[in-house]
């Protein structure tokens, strides 16, 4: 058995929040000077927040029911009152927690994750040492206890098996289907009382059951949109949550009725020892608790979940939020629409960042490896490209899509020829137009490379820019390039070749699970008005921030 100890510290989201907006001087107000020839501080105003929770993943009940949610991409796990919804603990990277995506409780009271970017699958025992049960390849995704304490994992999106696990970590796993596709094994997954174990095929619109002595599979239901859950209440009465509709519902015989409406992009849900249903939200955030007329209770609100890139679109920002794009009003802040997306399902497609493209918005993902051109009016798509290695930004240039691609370390051309590949760059991130010319950033090397010239590609990059931390998001403001530094949150105005001045703290940016993932992981955006105030996303926070000047 391989155990760590949890470290003592402990940070709450609450706490974590109050510090960033200390740390980050927010204010209503500039500081005000007597001299008429005082230089006045930049301004960074809050004016939307979002989730308290990354995205709200997999959820399961203690034995003194308390409700446990993991959060993949907040590499968290939050402990809450079921009846208030009070944040009673937070456990995090600190705690040896990373990337979960799903909890199940065992009769001892330890409890086990998925970490579906990594491949492992870990847990505490009752007094506080983690245990590595296996380590697998990425998609580890749903897991599940059977009534004698039997620890079964499948995987979804990135591996399509499912296996036997040994909870103290001794024995390997074993094996019970290796390719259960396409794109899935299995998701969100129940014990049954007949013995058998219970779980969904996200891409085939069914639920099945296993007999995982002699791994063979039965099918229970069809007809569903994009089954992601199924869990048995405490009558033992199947249900299935169902994210292409928003539903949870209720199987008896062949008898299917709808016990909860909630919005697409759910992903998981429990019932508490008195039979209450809770809903999570992978694509929100939230975490809901359906009443026993089918009214919701907001336990953990709802909202920005995971914020990446950000643009201007028609006078309004949109955001990009990993599974939705958002809209907001620059002047209040306030969210005019939401444009959702069911993961690998829905017709968008998911954005860790974009761009404006005329009237329409190019849609960047490297966990779909694609980009598409998006129209939020007409909500079709209109041109996409597929079979990318890890796209992380992509801008309208000289007759192409430009993209940054963290697989190949490229600069690469998209049109209705194919892909082109233009010039190596280390880590290259964010890219930044003005006046004709293109601008990348490069994270890892602290610089910025000008590689477009008079609406032409060049040859070669060239440095304009450097001595940055880990820049990302890039906009361009008169003769300033403003970058946001993904691992410090600082945002940074530099002249080309000149000393970068900070003009603001912003939370930091999350660190990817694994080489697997650019560093930039959710991308951390900034944009520009054309009067020069700028607007930053906050991914850790869940904040939409104005700075002005």
């Amino acid at each position: 058995m391989r155990t760590f100890k949890q470290p003592l510290l402990k940070l709450s989201l609450i706490g974590f929040f109050f510090a960033t907006l200390i740390l980050s001087g927010c204010s209503e107000e500039p500081a005000t000077d007597a001299s008429e020839n005082a230089v006045m501080e930049p301004v960074l105003t809050t004016i939307a927040t979002g989730a308290n929770i990354a995205g709200s993943n997999g959820l399961a009940f203690s034995a003194d029911n308390k409700l446990y949610v993991a959060s993949v991409i907040g590499s968290t796990i939050s402990i809450i009152d079921p009846d208030s919804g009070e944040m009673l603990k937070t456990l995090t990277v600190e705690d040896g927690v990373e990337g979960p995506d799903d909890l199940a409780f065992a009769a001892d009271g330890s409890y086990f994750w998925t970490s579906i970017l990594t491949g492992e699958v870990a847990g505490f025992t009752p007094d506080g040492y983690k245990v590595v049960a296996a380590q697998l390849t990425p998609g580890v995704n749903p897991l599940a206890f059977s009534d004698d304490g039997r620890l079964f994992v499948s995987q979804c999106f990135f591996g399509t098996g499912l296996f036997e696990v040994d909870p103290k970590g001794i024995a390997e796993p074993r094996v019970i289907a290796e390719d259960l596709g396409p794109g899935c094994g299995l998701n969100g997954m129940d014990w049954g009382s007949d013995n058998r174990l219970y779980g969904p095929r996200w891409f085939r619109g069914e639920v099945v059951s296993f007999n995982v002595e002699d791994n063979t599979m039965r099918l229970e239901a069809s007809g569903f949109t994009t089954p992601a859950a199924v869990k048995f209440d405490k009558r033992g009465v199947l249900h299935v949550l169902d994210t292409g509709t928003g539903e949870v519902v209720k199987i008896e015989g062949d008898t299917k009725t709808v016990v909860a409406s909630l919005s697409e992009g759910l992903d998981n849900f429990a019932f508490d020892k008195d039979n209450r249903l809770f809903v999570s939200s992978y694509t929100d955030g939230f975490v809901k608790r359906v009443e026993a007329d089918g009214s919701l209770t907001t336990l953990q609100p709802g909202g920005l979940a995971h914020p990446g890139g950000i643009t201007l679109l028609n006078g309004e920002l949109v955001i990009a939020d990993v599974h939705a794009i958002r809209f907001y009003d620059p002047a209040s802040g306030e969210e005019t629409q939401v444009q959702r997306n069911v993961m690998r399902m829905g017709k968008m497609g998911g954005a860790l960042n974009l761009s404006t493209d005329g009237d329409k918005l190019i849609l960047v993902s490297w966990v779909d490896g694609d980009i598409r051109v998006w129209d939020p009016v007409g909500m079709e798509v209109v041109e996409r490209h597929t079979g990318l290695a890890g796209p992380v930004a992509a801008v309208r240039y000289a007759g192409k899509i430009i993209a940054t691609e963290h697989g190949s370390n490229t600069i690469i051309g998209l049109d209705n020829n194919g892909r082109t590949q233009f010039m190596s760059i280390d880590t290259p991130t964010g890219l930044a137009i003005s006046n004709g010319n293109l601008y990348v950033t490069s994270r890892s090397e602290g610089k910025i490379y000008k590689i477009g010239n008079d609406n032409q590609m060049l040859d070669d990059p060239i440095v304009v820019a450097e001595g940055l931390t880990d820049p990302e998001g890039l906009t361009i403001v008169g003769d300033e390039f403003v970058i946001v530094q993904g691992s410090d949150g600082k945002i940074v105005a530099t002249e080309m070749n000149g000393e970068g001045t900070t003009l603001a703290t912003i939370s930091a940016g999350s660190d990817a699970a694994s080489a697997d993932q650019p560093p930039s992981m959710v991308f951390n955006g900034i944009t520009a008005m054309p009067d020069g105030t700028l607007y930053a996303t906050g991914e850790t926070s869940r904040m939409l921030y104005r700075l002005t000047r």
